[in-house]
């Protein structure tokens, strides 16, 4: 059955200027981290991402290595992008990293010229386009100067394979560095994606204030801090969840000292009339600095109850003074 989108996706989802550029982003985009790979259910990533293009979700976010195995999260978008979104590819943010181990050798990872620019082609091919609308530097390179890495997103630029240059995961020095010499290049950068969650706070301590300084847009990942923030460990480590499996970010360890946090905030949470995973996903959107927010789904229906954060965005003084005494604790 041919795909055709939603006609009223546009009239409920809130969108944010990006830093000072001409990019709005939705205030929730899809990042393709987990479930979009080979060893996920093809049509349930199908379902997912559609979904969230009828929801008003116009940013979609990879990188090379999502997956696993690495690049098959690309490879499935673009056949999506292809069998059902290419006639909407004017209304998407699609975007991409290179930054971490993508193929043996020297030139496979970090942040040379070779490796960045070589991984942008694999990852247009992967997913059948001709551009990417936001290429990332993944993280920050300690060997390679930092302009060499930021003249391969101006390059990319230049060449038509990307309309933005962003960096990610780098801290307030390197990134203040970064978008002095993109803006010398004349590339700005466009956006900055760092890990941030109630429980993950490194980005108060001056990146914000670096990136609101230079007009960077930030956009948080793992929001939810890797499934902690929801009511999934309210009772301890459920089979089957990320905590459970060997693999996973989020060890036993992680989740044991934080659940009387968890358990506060989910009574807040609930007097809010919310949930505690769109409690803290709104609690991220409060600071205008934050462009957006990314959610990650393994579900049509969690990808739903994320959305649906958007109809309580706002906090009471007291809510937030509550919350920060329980994050104190």
């Amino acid at each position: 059955m041919s795909y055709s989108a939603n006609k009223s996706r546009y009239q409920t989802m809130p969108y944010k200027r990006c830093g000072r550029s001409g990019i709005q982003l939705p205030a929730f985009s899809l990042g393709l981290w987990h479930n979009f790979g080979g060893v996920d259910v093809y049509e349930n990533a199908r379902a997912m991402i559609l979904r969230a293009f009828d929801l008003g979700i116009t940013h979609f976010d990879l990188a090379n290595n999502y997956g696993p195995p690495p690049g098959s999260a690309e490879e499935n978008f673009g056949k999506i992008l292809n069998q059902d979104l290419s006639a909407y590819r004017d209304e998407l943010i699609i975007s991409t990293k290179a930054g971490y181990t993508m193929w043996d050798g020297p030139y496979g990872d970090w942040g040379s010229r070779k490796y960045m620019l070589a991984s942008l082609d694999q990852s247009l091919k992967r997913m059948g386009i001709d551009y990417v609308d936001i290429f990332y530097h993944h993280r920050p390179d300690p060997e390679t100067p930092l302009e060499e890495s930021m003249m391969a997103l101006d390059q990319a630029v230049r060449q038509g394979k990307a309309l933005y240059a962003g960096i990610s995961n780098y801290p307030a020095d390197k990134a203040r560095e970064a978008a002095q010499i993109l803006r010398q290049l004349g590339t700005p950068c466009l956006i900055h994606q760092p890990k941030y969650s109630m429980f993950v706070r490194w980005v108060e301590d001056g990146l914000l204030d670096v990136l609101e300084e230079e007009g960077i847009g930030c956009i948080a990942f793992s929001p939810l801090a890797q499934g902690l923030l929801t009511d999934k460990y309210l009772h301890g480590i459920p089979e089957g969840s990320r905590a459970a499996k060997s693999w996973g970010f989020l060890k036993p360890e992680m989740v044991e000292p934080a659940l009387a946090k968890v358990k506060q905030l989910n009574d807040v949470a609930l007097q809010r009339g919310q949930s505690l995973a769109q409690m803290a996903l709104a609690w991220l959107l409060k600071d205008q600095r934050v462009s957006s927010v990314l959610i990650g789904a393994s579900s049509v229906n969690q990808l739903e109850a994320n959305v649906a954060t958007i109809n309580q965005l706002d906090f009471s003084a007291d809510e937030l003074a509550l919350i920060e005494e329980i994050l104190k604790e």
